[in-house]
């Protein structure tokens, strides 16, 4: 019996420990960071579907503050990841747009889907490996790369992505 008690708190811990693992804010390419902590900083002009520059390189280990310039006449996001992460944002940001909180230059807040029927409390856009920057705004992102890999800085705005605002973001050891 005592055995049996034994076996289902290991299993218990093992799948809590697996939830947290792959909790929203884990990202396996690093980490947010204090700007304070970052060794350079890389300028990324926003235009209306473009990124000046359209490809970034990083090392593995550096942790860098991304000034964000968005000056195009559209509300438009700067998102770490790779092609998988950037399908499953969209999906999000999407709903953000058809239920009326993601306008073409801002975003509403707080937004209360559970009043609109939609069953979930509030939707937001607070992931950590991302930013939405408003027309003729600047916004700041510092991560910290952990591993050698080739990402994506992409716009997820429904419909961004698809004409073309991504870049490639390769991490080099």
């Amino acid at each position: 019996m005592l055995m049996g008690v034994r076996l289902i708190l290991a299993v218990c811990a093992l799948t809590l420990s697996a939830l947290s693992w792959a909790s929203p804010g884990h990202f396996d390419f690093g980490q947010p960071a204090p700007a304070a902590k970052a060794g350079r900083s890389i300028d990324v002009v926003m235009g209306d579907m473009t990124f000046d520059p359209g490809a970034l390189g990083v090392k593995a280990g550096e942790t860098v503050r991304f000034v964000l310039i968005n000056k195009g006449q559209l509300l438009h996001e700067f998102n770490l990841g790779n092609a998988a992460t950037h399908v499953e944002h969209q999906k999000q940001m999407l709903k953000m747009q058809q239920s009326g909180q993601l306008m073409p230059t801002t975003m509403k807040p707080g937004l209360d889907h559970a009043a609109m029927g939609h069953g979930e409390a509030k939707m937001r856009h607070d992931d950590p490996n991302s930013v939405l920057v408003e027309p003729g705004k600047t916004a700041e992102l510092t991560w910290t790369f952990s591993k050698a890999t080739r990402l994506e800085f992409a716009c997820n705005i429904p419909g961004h992505y698809q004409a073309g605002m991504r870049g490639e973001l390769t991490v080099s050891q």
